[in-house]
């Protein structure tokens, strides 16, 4: 039976190493599940993050928020060499617009 309110990140990807596929959970990062085909793997992950939810609920354990459900404040702090500091603030006078919208733009690309 599929969690109601299952909004967790998953993720599928190829295993080179064990020539499956491997299911992943963003917000529990110790859980996979290897299947076959991708949507096995899928499948399979969501299973086990149930099965460690209901046990998590059994033992008043803190359960994971989803990272959808989550408010980001759209500020955080990066720490870079001076040199890189810089050419980053060149970057921008020459370019006309502020440090933050340049760093902004080159990271959502």
């Amino acid at each position: 039976m599929p969690l109601k309110n299952d909004r967790y990140t998953y993720r599928v990807t190829w295993s080179e190493e064990d020539q499956e596929y491997a299911g992943l959970c963003t917000e529990f990062p110790s859980l996979s599940w290897m299947d076959k085909t991708p949507e096995e793997a899928l499948k399979g992950i969501r299973k086990i993050v149930q099965g460690v939810i209901e046990d998590m609920k059994k033992t008043g354990e803190e359960i994971p928020e989803p990272i959808v459900s989550k408010k980001f404040s759209g500020k955080f702090m990066v720490r870079v060499p001076p040199e890189v500091h810089r050419n980053l603030a060149i970057e921008s006078s020459e370019s006309g617009i502020s440090l933050n919208r340049l760093v902004g733009a080159k990271l959502s690309r």
